[in-house]
């Protein structure tokens, strides 16, 4: 995907794939592939892709940055627009979020719309019920609608034939199918299985064109989540968070007063870029405040200084991050997102050092305590940033090994991973590693996020110095004691002499990886094999009979469950009925897809569980 073509609504593009003839749909991958290599022009908001000598395909979005409207994609062409041009430049434009689009619907039906509700008007007090009144019962949860279902079962089909296909044979007619489905879907109101399926389009064109930031495992998550919520959808699940929501519901949230913690860089795959500050209250609890809009690393680079749409606010996210805000007629969404409503009003305050006020109880627990509190919640519920105290102990790839400080020996922590929050170079994450792990023994404090898909693992989103501490950053006052590592970069002079660090232990203790270890990986390569190369690939272990060993070896470690998985998977995949003449009939995709759904449920239950005992 070009991040510098807009944003395209999942109806627009298929629309444009729908209305071409069969001999086109043929040709239209190839065309995709060519028009991705071409260049763009841009005029404004208009971008313009010469496809030929007598073919320019015009896009211009509308004020929201995203195309919703056939009509904003035109090509000069005698075939439009009805041609391969227009269809493959709008498959080569991003997949618009959910989000964007929903609140670009919004905005047609309220165009005077704010972002926060109306205030909500309550009814008039009512006289109590007798004493002898039962109080009322608690309402079930309602199961879904009959639309509901049937978008539900057409969403969960449509993944289950780009299941069958696999990652080469998944192209823009395929993709295409899985769309529209996720388009009746949001009509139905299902928008976490629409958002789920938008994801996937996404992973399936960035293993397609070999784009650098894709991970097979990040494609293969939003599948078993799109076929598990569809799954349950179809079966009458009435559980409330399958269908999810729509936009963020901003609701009132009174008079707030906000310490900034760090920035955040934001780069997505949907071509949108950006920063998010994040924020803590007097209480503990977790803000931010975002700036995210279409425009890739350079919005994301130009947003780290913009200025904060808050209020009557003149603060920028650099200031506002090491700074405050006093909010008064705050409105907050589910996640902690605070709106920018026509009623908030803000006033800048002076912040405080990560060391005093509320800042200093984010680092007031020991980490292990806090991790496993985080990992005890639902998989549904967004996991806050973390902060603690370590000690580098050098460098491992792309990353770092550290410590938390013991009571009397920075050694007696165990040793904990460190990965860049983000690796695109235009960012800062990388170079910062790289003058952390020249310096072990460095005390630093860190605000980060825990990876949930490797072992003892966090992404740091900022550093500090440790307090009371010599071998620790000596960064300048106006940074006032943290450094974004996406944004700002260490130099030498923020660092102390080498003789100030103490020296560190080896890393012979550092304990193995149980998810590399253990025999995890076969079932792992399985699943991700059916992802990335289809139900054939998978059908070839079946006609060898476990020649690899691969259930066995998940018998030996213990895993007997995930060994039947398997087995079940390979011969399902192989699994070819014949009819009344003895013609092979066509697979039942719906069916293998939900053996493959059972393994790829029941190994992510055991990865995560692997996960938590390193901690």
């Amino acid at each position: 995907m070009k991040p510098e073509l807009p944003p395209v609504a999942p109806e627009v593009v298929v629309a444009a794939v729908e209305c071409l003839t069969s001999r086109l749909r043929k040709r239209l991958d190839a065309a995709i592939e060519s028009y991705a290599a071409l260049p763009v022009a841009a005029e404004g908001a208009t971008r313009r892709v010469r496809c030929g000598e007598d073919a320019e395909v015009t896009l211009t979005p509308g004020p929201s940055g995203v195309l919703t409207d056939a009509e904003q994609a035109v090509c000069g062409c005698l075939l439009a627009p009805r041609c391969l041009h227009r269809a493959g430049v709008l498959s080569v434009c991003p997949v618009a979020e959910a989000e964007a689009v929903a609140d670009t619907d919004a905005e047609r039906e309220h165009p005077a719309a704010d972002e926060a509700p109306p205030p909500t008007v309550e009814p008039p007090p009512t006289a109590a019920p007798p004493p002898t009144a039962a109080p009322p019962a608690t309402e079930a949860p309602s199961p879904p609608t009959p639309s509901q279902v049937t978008a539900a079962t057409g969403l969960r089909a449509a993944a289950a034939a780009v299941l069958t296909a696999g990652v080469p044979a998944a192209g823009a007619v395929p993709q295409a199918e899985l769309l529209r489905a996720a388009h009746a879907a949001r009509l139905a109101g299902l928008h976490r299985a629409e958002a789920a399926a938008l994801r996937v389009v996404r992973g399936l064109r960035a293993a397609r064109a070999r784009e650098d930031g894709h991970r097979l495992a990040d494609l293969v998550a939003a599948l078993r989540e799109l076929l598990l919520t569809t799954h349950r959808l179809a079966t009458a699940d009435p559980a409330p968070a399958l269908i999810g929501t729509a936009r963020r519901a901003y609701r009132p949230g009174g008079a707030l007063k906000v310490l900034g913690v760090c920035r955040e860089p934001v780069i997505s795959a949907t071509g949108y870029g950006g920063v998010v500050t994040h924020l803590v209250g007097e209480d503990g609890r977790w803000f931010s405040v975002a700036d995210v809009k279409p425009g890739g690393p350079a919005r994301a680079r130009a947003a780290a200084t913009a200025t904060v749409a808050l209020g009557s606010g003149a603060l920028d996210h650099a200031g506002l991050a090491r700074g405050g805000l006093l909010v008064s007629g705050a409105t907050v969404s589910p996640e902690g997102r605070l709106g920018s409503g026509r009623g908030v009003r803000a006033t800048p305050l002076t912040g405080l050092t990560w060391s005093s006020g509320p800042l200093a109880a984010l680092f007031g627990r020991p980490l292990r305590e806090t991790v496993r509190d985080l990992l005890t919640e639902s998989q549904d519920t967004p996991l806050t940033l973390i902060g603690c105290d370590v000690v580098v102990v050098g460098a491992v790839g792309d990353g770092l090994l550290a410590r938390e400080p013991g009571p009397d020996s920075a050694q007696d922590g165990p040793l904990i991973r460190l990965l860049p929050a983000h690796g695109h170079p235009d960012l800062a994450h990388a170079a910062n590693f790289a003058q952390l792990a020249a310096r072990p023994g460095i005390h630093v404090r860190v605000i980060g996020r825990l990876d949930l898909d490797r072992a003892a693992t966090l992404r740091p989103l900022a550093v500090g110095p440790v307090p009371d501490t010599e071998a620790t950053l000596r960064l300048p006052e106006n940074w006032l004691g943290r450094a974004d590592l996406g944004y700002d970069r260490l130099r030498g002079a923020h660092f102390p002499p080498p003789d100030a660090l103490p020296p560190v232990a080896g890393r012979d203790g550092c304990p193995a990886d149980p998810l590399a270890d253990s025999p995890l990986w076969r079932m792992r390569r399985l699943v991700e094999l059916a992802v990335a190369g289809g139900r054939r690939a998978v059908a070839e272990p079946a006609r060898d009979g476990d020649r690899q060993g691969n259930a066995a070896a998940l018998r030996r470690g213990g895993f007997g469950t995930m060994a039947d998985l398997a087995t079940a998977l390979t011969t399902e995949a192989d699994r070819r009925t014949r009819d009344a003449f003895g013609r092979l009939s066509a697979a039942d995709a719906d069916r293998y897809a939900l053996v493959w759904l059972s393994a790829a449920v029941h190994l992510a239950g055991a990865e995560r569980a692997l996960v938590r005992a390193t901690w």
